[in-house]
Parts: C-alpha cells; structure tokens; sequence
C-alpha cells in the first residue's frame, strides 16, 4: 500500500516578520520541529527562494493548524 504524500512550498519573501528571512534554513528546522511536537511526521528544508515542507496527506489537516498558528498559512 502507498501512502500519499503532500507537499507545501512557501516562499521565503512572504515569511512573516518574526521569522528570519535571512536563515531559511532555520526556518524550515523551527516549522519541522513545531509539526514533529504536534506529532506530524514532516520533512522541512530550504530551496533557496522557498521553504517545502512534505508531509503524509492523512495529516495535513493537523498540519494545517500548526502552520497556522505559526503565521504561515
């Protein structure tokens, strides 16, 4: 069985400001940390002008309210 994967990109001009534009990289360990504490299995990394973040799609609803509350959706 496979499991379905989703991916999220979000670019770096548009982080908001308690986010360090200039350190994406640690931008994208601050948002897998915040999913990996709620219990969502995500892998975050920086691709130069954006952010991905991929995650099971079965989660993505969970997902959806930690990236909300850190202001990124």
């Amino acid at each position: 069985m496979t499991m379905a994967t989703t991916t999220i990109r979000i670019d770096v001009d548009t982080l908001p400001d308690h986010f360090d534009r200039s350190r994406p990289t640690v931008v994208a360990e601050v948002i897998e940390a915040a999913l990996r504490d709620a219990g969502i299995k995500a892998d975050c990394s920086d691709l130069f002008s954006h952010l991905k973040i991929e995650l099971p799609t079965a989660q993505l609803a969970a997902a959806s309210v930690v990236l909300a509350d850190l202001q990124l959706i």
